[in-house]
């Protein structure tokens, strides 16, 4: 960072001031100054240090709200944020109810959730515009966490995510998300999205369950098996919540009104209308389904009162499932960090902000460590609510904490209303969210157009997430798209023996073997490439070029040591000519006698033709 020109004190301290380097290291530790001021010297030595460092180190705690005050926050700015707050509000209230329910927890516990990682996720994280809360994907993790080791050891499991989420922040790892290919996250996600809708159908039609499936396999057996026991008034409803948030999302309003604040009061009323039929026609609610008890005082529907401090563990459960637990963290924290910092990435794109990934993964760790503390699970950012709250106006993280206050103020005085909420709506509500984030056309066209490495890697993830477990698909994915890719690049990897072809100005001269070496050396190309490099009776030496060379490891460097020797033994000494610098430096660093074997370096294939090796002293070619 370069101080301004107009500053009092540039002209001055340029005179003034002297860098002092440490003898041995060599390393900048300070500046010498002369009759100059305390403040003085600071500014200077801040000027010195950025200027030789070329780089700024950004603490990672609240980066997003850091910016969005120094770019300057004014009156104007707030209520914009304001008003996107309470619009995302209103739509987080119903999905944070109908996830937790997805994942075997009470509705409240989704309203916790929302309200306190949310609020904290967003003050110290490091995107503008992200809303963070109970998501869809984490329902095909949460909730056989919940049938095994029941709602603590979820409380549990979401604390340690959030540990592993605030030391991949710490460590840096933000950028390594990148890494993951998008037929895997495609792939994953419609398998997370047809796991939900396979879960909503039981309350969509009112199904009774005899027990809690474990798999998904088990699930469709026990709706075939029961679904002798579908309820009128629940499917009713159901059905006509899912037509009415579709038809409203198609509509010219539904991209100006979210549909949930429409369709979901419309579904009471029709609750409320079917009643007095008979009991077939009376639909499960949250207030028939769930209860509390509060001051030794049982209640249906949703406690009226603020979420209480509890530790979210017991001696018994960390005793004896403790290492289950830990696996189910890190699947939490691993999709957790790929749906939030996917989901700043789009937000990104349509604010023209840049997200910071490691201090988003610290606000995620730090919102998944506190809530949990007071009844709240794993959350992290929500794609929907993130646009959600962009095209409300939100532009700045006061929008994501206003959305988790006006939560809280819901809870306090709107209880019993939500209480009415059918759960067949909420149900239909997230098969919307199943719908959107299946996104199937897209995925059909990737597996008809994409190259068949690609559309095969997302038919695999997408088969073991339904069929086995998130991790496994992602792990599997992950490896099955790299090997794929070690073997594009090794197609593109080889050595061509021939003319110089434009990259000397100098024909290759008589006696003279030149191999141009293309594409990286790595282990799964160099040993092919470095085959094709052959002895000859009438060469006088060999140049290797290695211009085209991007870069090289390990078993690049062994089969290069190979293809030295075995021309040094038929009598044909190498020159490796055209190196960029870091091949240079590895294959220099390598502990090879590359002079005793006959081989000398050239900085261009010019020079290398130029300047004929000269053979080894004390060695005789075989």
């Amino acid at each position: 960072m370069e101080l301004p020109t107009a500053h009092p004190y540039k002209p001055t301290l340029a005179a003034r001031v002297k860098p002092v380097y440490c003898k041995k290291s060599r390393r900048f530790i300070g500046c010498r100054v002369s009759r100059v001021a305390t403040a003085q010297v600071r500014i200077v030595s801040e000027y010195l240090w950025q200027a030789m460092t070329k780089r700024t180190k950004q603490p990672l705690i609240a980066c997003a709200l850091r910016e969005a005050l120094a770019d300057g926050y004014a009156k104007r700015d707030f209520v914009r944020d304001a008003l996107s707050g309470l619009v995302v509000g209103i739509i987080a209230i119903p999905l944070s109810m109908a996830l937790a329910i997805a994942c075997g927890m009470p509705p409240e516990t989704g309203l916790y959730t929302a309200m306190i990682a949310g609020f904290f996720s967003a003050l110290v994280g490091g995107s503008r515009v992200q809303v963070s809360g109970p998501t869809a994907a984490f329902v095909v993790i949460l909730a056989p966490i919940v049938s095994q080791h029941g709602p603590t050891g979820l409380l549990l499991a979401s604390l340690l995510a959030g540990v592993f989420l605030l030391g991949m922040g710490c460590f840096r790892m933000g950028r390594l998300v990148e890494f993951i290919p998008y037929p895997v996250t495609a792939g994953f996600t419609l398998g997370i999205a047809l796991t939900i809708a396979l879960i909503q159908v039981k309350d969509f039609v009112g199904i009774t369950f005899t027990h809690q499936p474990e798999s998904n396999l088990d699930r469709a057996e026990l709706l075939i098996a029961q679904w002798s026991t579908w309820h009128a008034g629940d499917a009713a409803i159901g059905v006509f919540t899912f037509v009415a948030l579709l038809l409203w999302g198609r509509s010219a309003l539904g991209k100006r009104v979210p549909g949930a604040i429409v369709v979901l009061p419309c579904s009471i009323m029709l609750a409320m209308a079917l009643a007095p039929c008979g009991d077939s026609w009376q639909a499960s609610t949250i207030d028939s389904r769930f209860g509390s008890v509060v001051d030794g005082i049982a209640r249906g529907g949703i406690p009226t009162t603020l979420p209480r401090f509890a530790l979210p563990w017991n001696e018994a459960l960390a005793s004896e499932h403790l290492g289950s637990i830990v696996k189910a963290a890190i699947a939490i924290a691993l999709l957790g960090a790929i749906e939030s910092l996917l989901s700043a990435v789009i937000a990104d794109a349509k604010t023209n902000h840049r997200h910071h990934p490691d201090g988003e993964l610290v606000g995620q760790g730090i919102g998944n460590i506190i809530a949990p503390f007071f009844g709240g699970f794993a959350a992290t950012g929500a794609l929907a609510r993130t646009a959600a709250n962009i095209r409300a106006g939100a532009i700045s993280p006061v929008s994501s904490m206003v959305h988790a206050i006006f939560i809280l103020c819901a809870t306090l005085l709107l209880a019993p209303v939500l209480g009415w909420l059918p759960m067949a709506s909420l149900a239909a509500l997230l098969f919307i969210v199943a719908m959107n984030m299946a996104d199937l056309r897209h995925c059909v066209f990737v597996v008809r157009n994409a190259p068949r490495g690609d559309a095969l890697v997302l038919i695999v993830c997408f088969v073991l997430t339904v069929s086995m477990d998130m991790v496994i698909a992602v792990s599997v994915g992950v490896v099955l798209a790299a090997l794929i890719f070690m073997r594009r690049m090794a197609e593109l990897s080889g050595v061509d023996l021939g003319e110089a072809d434009g990259a000397t100005t100098v024909r290759v001269p008589h006696g003279v073997l030149y191999y141009r070496v293309r594409g990286p050396l790595f282990f799964g190309a160099a040993e092919r490439a470095m085959q094709e490099v052959r002895t000859s009776g009438t060469a006088r030496y060999a140049v290797i070029d290695l211009s085209g060379v991007p870069m090289i490891d390990a078993t690049g460097i062994v089969n290069l040591e190979s293809a030295v020797d075995r021309l040094w033994r038929a009598g044909i000494p190498v020159v490796l000519a055209a190196a960029n610098p870091r091949v240079l430096a590895f294959v220099k660093a390598a502990r090879f006698p590359w002079e005793a074997e006959g081989a000398t370096f050239a900085s261009s294939v010019d020079e290398a033709f130029r300047t004929p090796p000269r053979t080894a002293a004390g060695f005789s070619p075989q």
